[in-house]
């Protein structure tokens, strides 16, 4: 019922660019038939509503959408990282720097992958534990700065003066993505 073209032409012209082909699309139409909704839902729509509905129950399924689209996101993370000296791949768990390879411990890697994965955001020690440790095992938060410093020793050029692996006194670490530039 929009003027010159449909919402299902809408629906299908925005899944077919790639540009917009991801977008959550709810559709609010009069057209409450069976075979409208079928329609609307095959071309691409991610719930059709049809009047008259409720505000509550309108804002209900846009919520859930919305959680359905951010869920989808950030599923996957990319399957490799590689800025400046730093390479790593998070399929084979291999790293290297500056070209060469680097023998890392799970947790040691998971440790690095986590820091890498949130960079220039300072991170506490039980934010640490928590992602990288989980809460199954009592590590002590201790635990954490003996792997950074391990992790320094194989990444860094100069573990005693550490570039890409900072340590924010009393309050954590944080990966300077900055520093791999330089």
């Amino acid at each position: 019922m929009l003027p010159g073209l449909s919402g299902v032409e809408v629906c299908r012209i925005l899944r077919e660019r790639p540009e917009t082909a991801k977008l959550p699309i709810l559709m609010l139409t009069a057209k409450a038939g069976e075979a409208d909704r079928v329609l609307g839902l095959e071309l691409g729509a991610d719930d059709y509503l049809a009047k008259p509905f409720s505000p509550r129950e309108m804002v209900a399924r846009v919520r859930a959408i919305l959680r359905r689209a951010n869920a989808n996101s950030h599923s996957e993370p990319p399957p490799s990282y590689d800025k400046g000296g730093l390479r790593i791949d998070f399929t084979t768990y291999e790293v290297f720097v500056r070209d060469k390879a680097v023998k890392l411990t799970l947790k040691e890697f998971e440790l690095l992958r986590f820091l890498v994965q949130n960079p220039n955001r300072v991170l506490s020690r039980d934010q640490l534990l928590d992602r990288v440790w989980g809460g199954e095992t009592f590590v002590t938060p201790r635990t954490v700065d003996v792997h950074i410093r391990r992790l320094r020793k194989a990444v860094e050029k100069d573990d005693s003066n550490p570039k890409w692996i900072l340590t924010l006194r009393g309050v954590g670490y944080k990966f300077d993505e900055k520093a791999l530039e330089q």
